[in-house]
């Protein structure tokens, strides 16, 4: 099979097609058939040594999410059987196992079947995006009607999965951009305001917006020194959700935080996936919201699995809005 994996540290450029055998499934674990692959920024960060596990090893392959068929099973019960259609969850280390690949051995505590209406490339768009703003807004923060969420880098996939949750369940999502040119994209997308800050001044707006009480959650993934203005924006015992690091800049703590009684709220989606009980919760709103259809895997566009690098040039231009996906033949 052919598999993608880094033989050093660094930018796309050292992502290499390589020839690999595929593996065989031991006891918990199956071997998948990959179609399509969900990119993710946290794989981008991992290939360059900023993510929050650094690779064990060179060379060291990639791959959170990705959708497929179940080709063999390893020994004992799973529930699942070969030619099953499969969503690769995000539930384990990358150090321990990959999908960016024609065929990966991955665990069955990661697979969730596809119902026959989601297509291979929802099933791989749907996942990390949805479960990560699920797992932030519903079941830590609660969020309900009359509750503003702000969204900063708000046309990731994550950030429109957040806007679609929080406007189904009555809260107000206003989406943070930096340009005008993905304004109407979030507004379709369910956004009650975007702000855009090449042209406003986030302070002023999201005051003007929420009356001068700030946002109840703010859900934001850059950090960085704008993470003192995002917990002065938010409300007085409200949560600042930091999920990622962006900005790739020292994060200091705000003193806002203080004053204003802000909980500070690290979180990354395995906090959800590693833990059954949530997960099961997780897998159940997620699968409704598909079966209803209110629940969208906004997809940006696809590339073949021999543009892997330029793939991953486009995830790092930020000029996508929604799901980057890779295809296998």
């Amino acid at each position: 099979m052919r598999v993608v994996r880094f033989h050093e540290l660094g930018g796309p450029e050292v992502l290499r097609l390589e020839e690999a055998a595929p593996g065989v499934p031991g006891a918990g674990e199956a071997l998948v058939r990959i179609r399509v692959i969900g990119l993710n920024r946290a794989e981008a960060s991992f290939r360059a040594g900023r993510y929050i596990e650094q690779a064990r090893e060179l060379p060291a392959g990639l791959g959170y999410e990705a959708a497929g068929v179940i080709e063999q099973v390893g020994d004992g019960e799973s529930g699942f059987a070969v030619g099953d259609r499969v969503s690769i969850l995000p539930t384990f280390s990358m150090n321990d196992y990959q999908v960016y690949a024609e065929q990966a051995v991955v665990p069955v505590s990661a697979l969730v079947k596809l119902a026959a209406e989601v297509s291979l490339e929802q099933g791989a768009a749907v996942w990390m995006p949805y479960l990560t703003a699920y797992g932030a807004l519903v079941d830590i923060a609660g969020i309900g009607k009359g509750d503003t969420v702000l969204i900063p880098a708000a046309s990731s996939s994550v950030g429109l999965a957040a806007i679609r949750i929080a406007g189904r369940l009555g809260a107000v999502p206003i989406a943070v951009t930096r340009t005008a040119a993905k304004k109407a994209a979030l507004e379709e997308a369910g956004a009650a305001a975007v702000v855009v800050t090449d042209e406003q001044d986030l302070a002023t707006e999201v005051l003007r917006l929420t009356e001068g009480a700030g946002a109840t959650v703010v859900f934001d993934p850059v950090a960085g020194p704008g993470f003192n203005d995002l917990a002065q924006l938010t409300a007085r015992g409200g949560t600042l959700f930091l999920y990622g690091s962006l900005s790739n800049q020292p994060t200091p703590f705000p003193r806002a935080a203080i004053g204003r009684g802000i909980n500070i709220r690290g979180y990354v989606v395995f906090e959800i996936t590693a833990h059954p009980v949530r997960k099961a919760r997780a897998l159940e709103f997620v699968t409704a919201g598909l079966a209803e259809g209110w629940l969208d895997p906004a997809i940006d566009r696809s590339f073949p699995l021999d543009e892997i690098v330029t793939a991953h040039e486009y995830l790092e231009s930020n000029k996508h809005i929604g799901k980057i996906l890779v295809t296998v033949d």
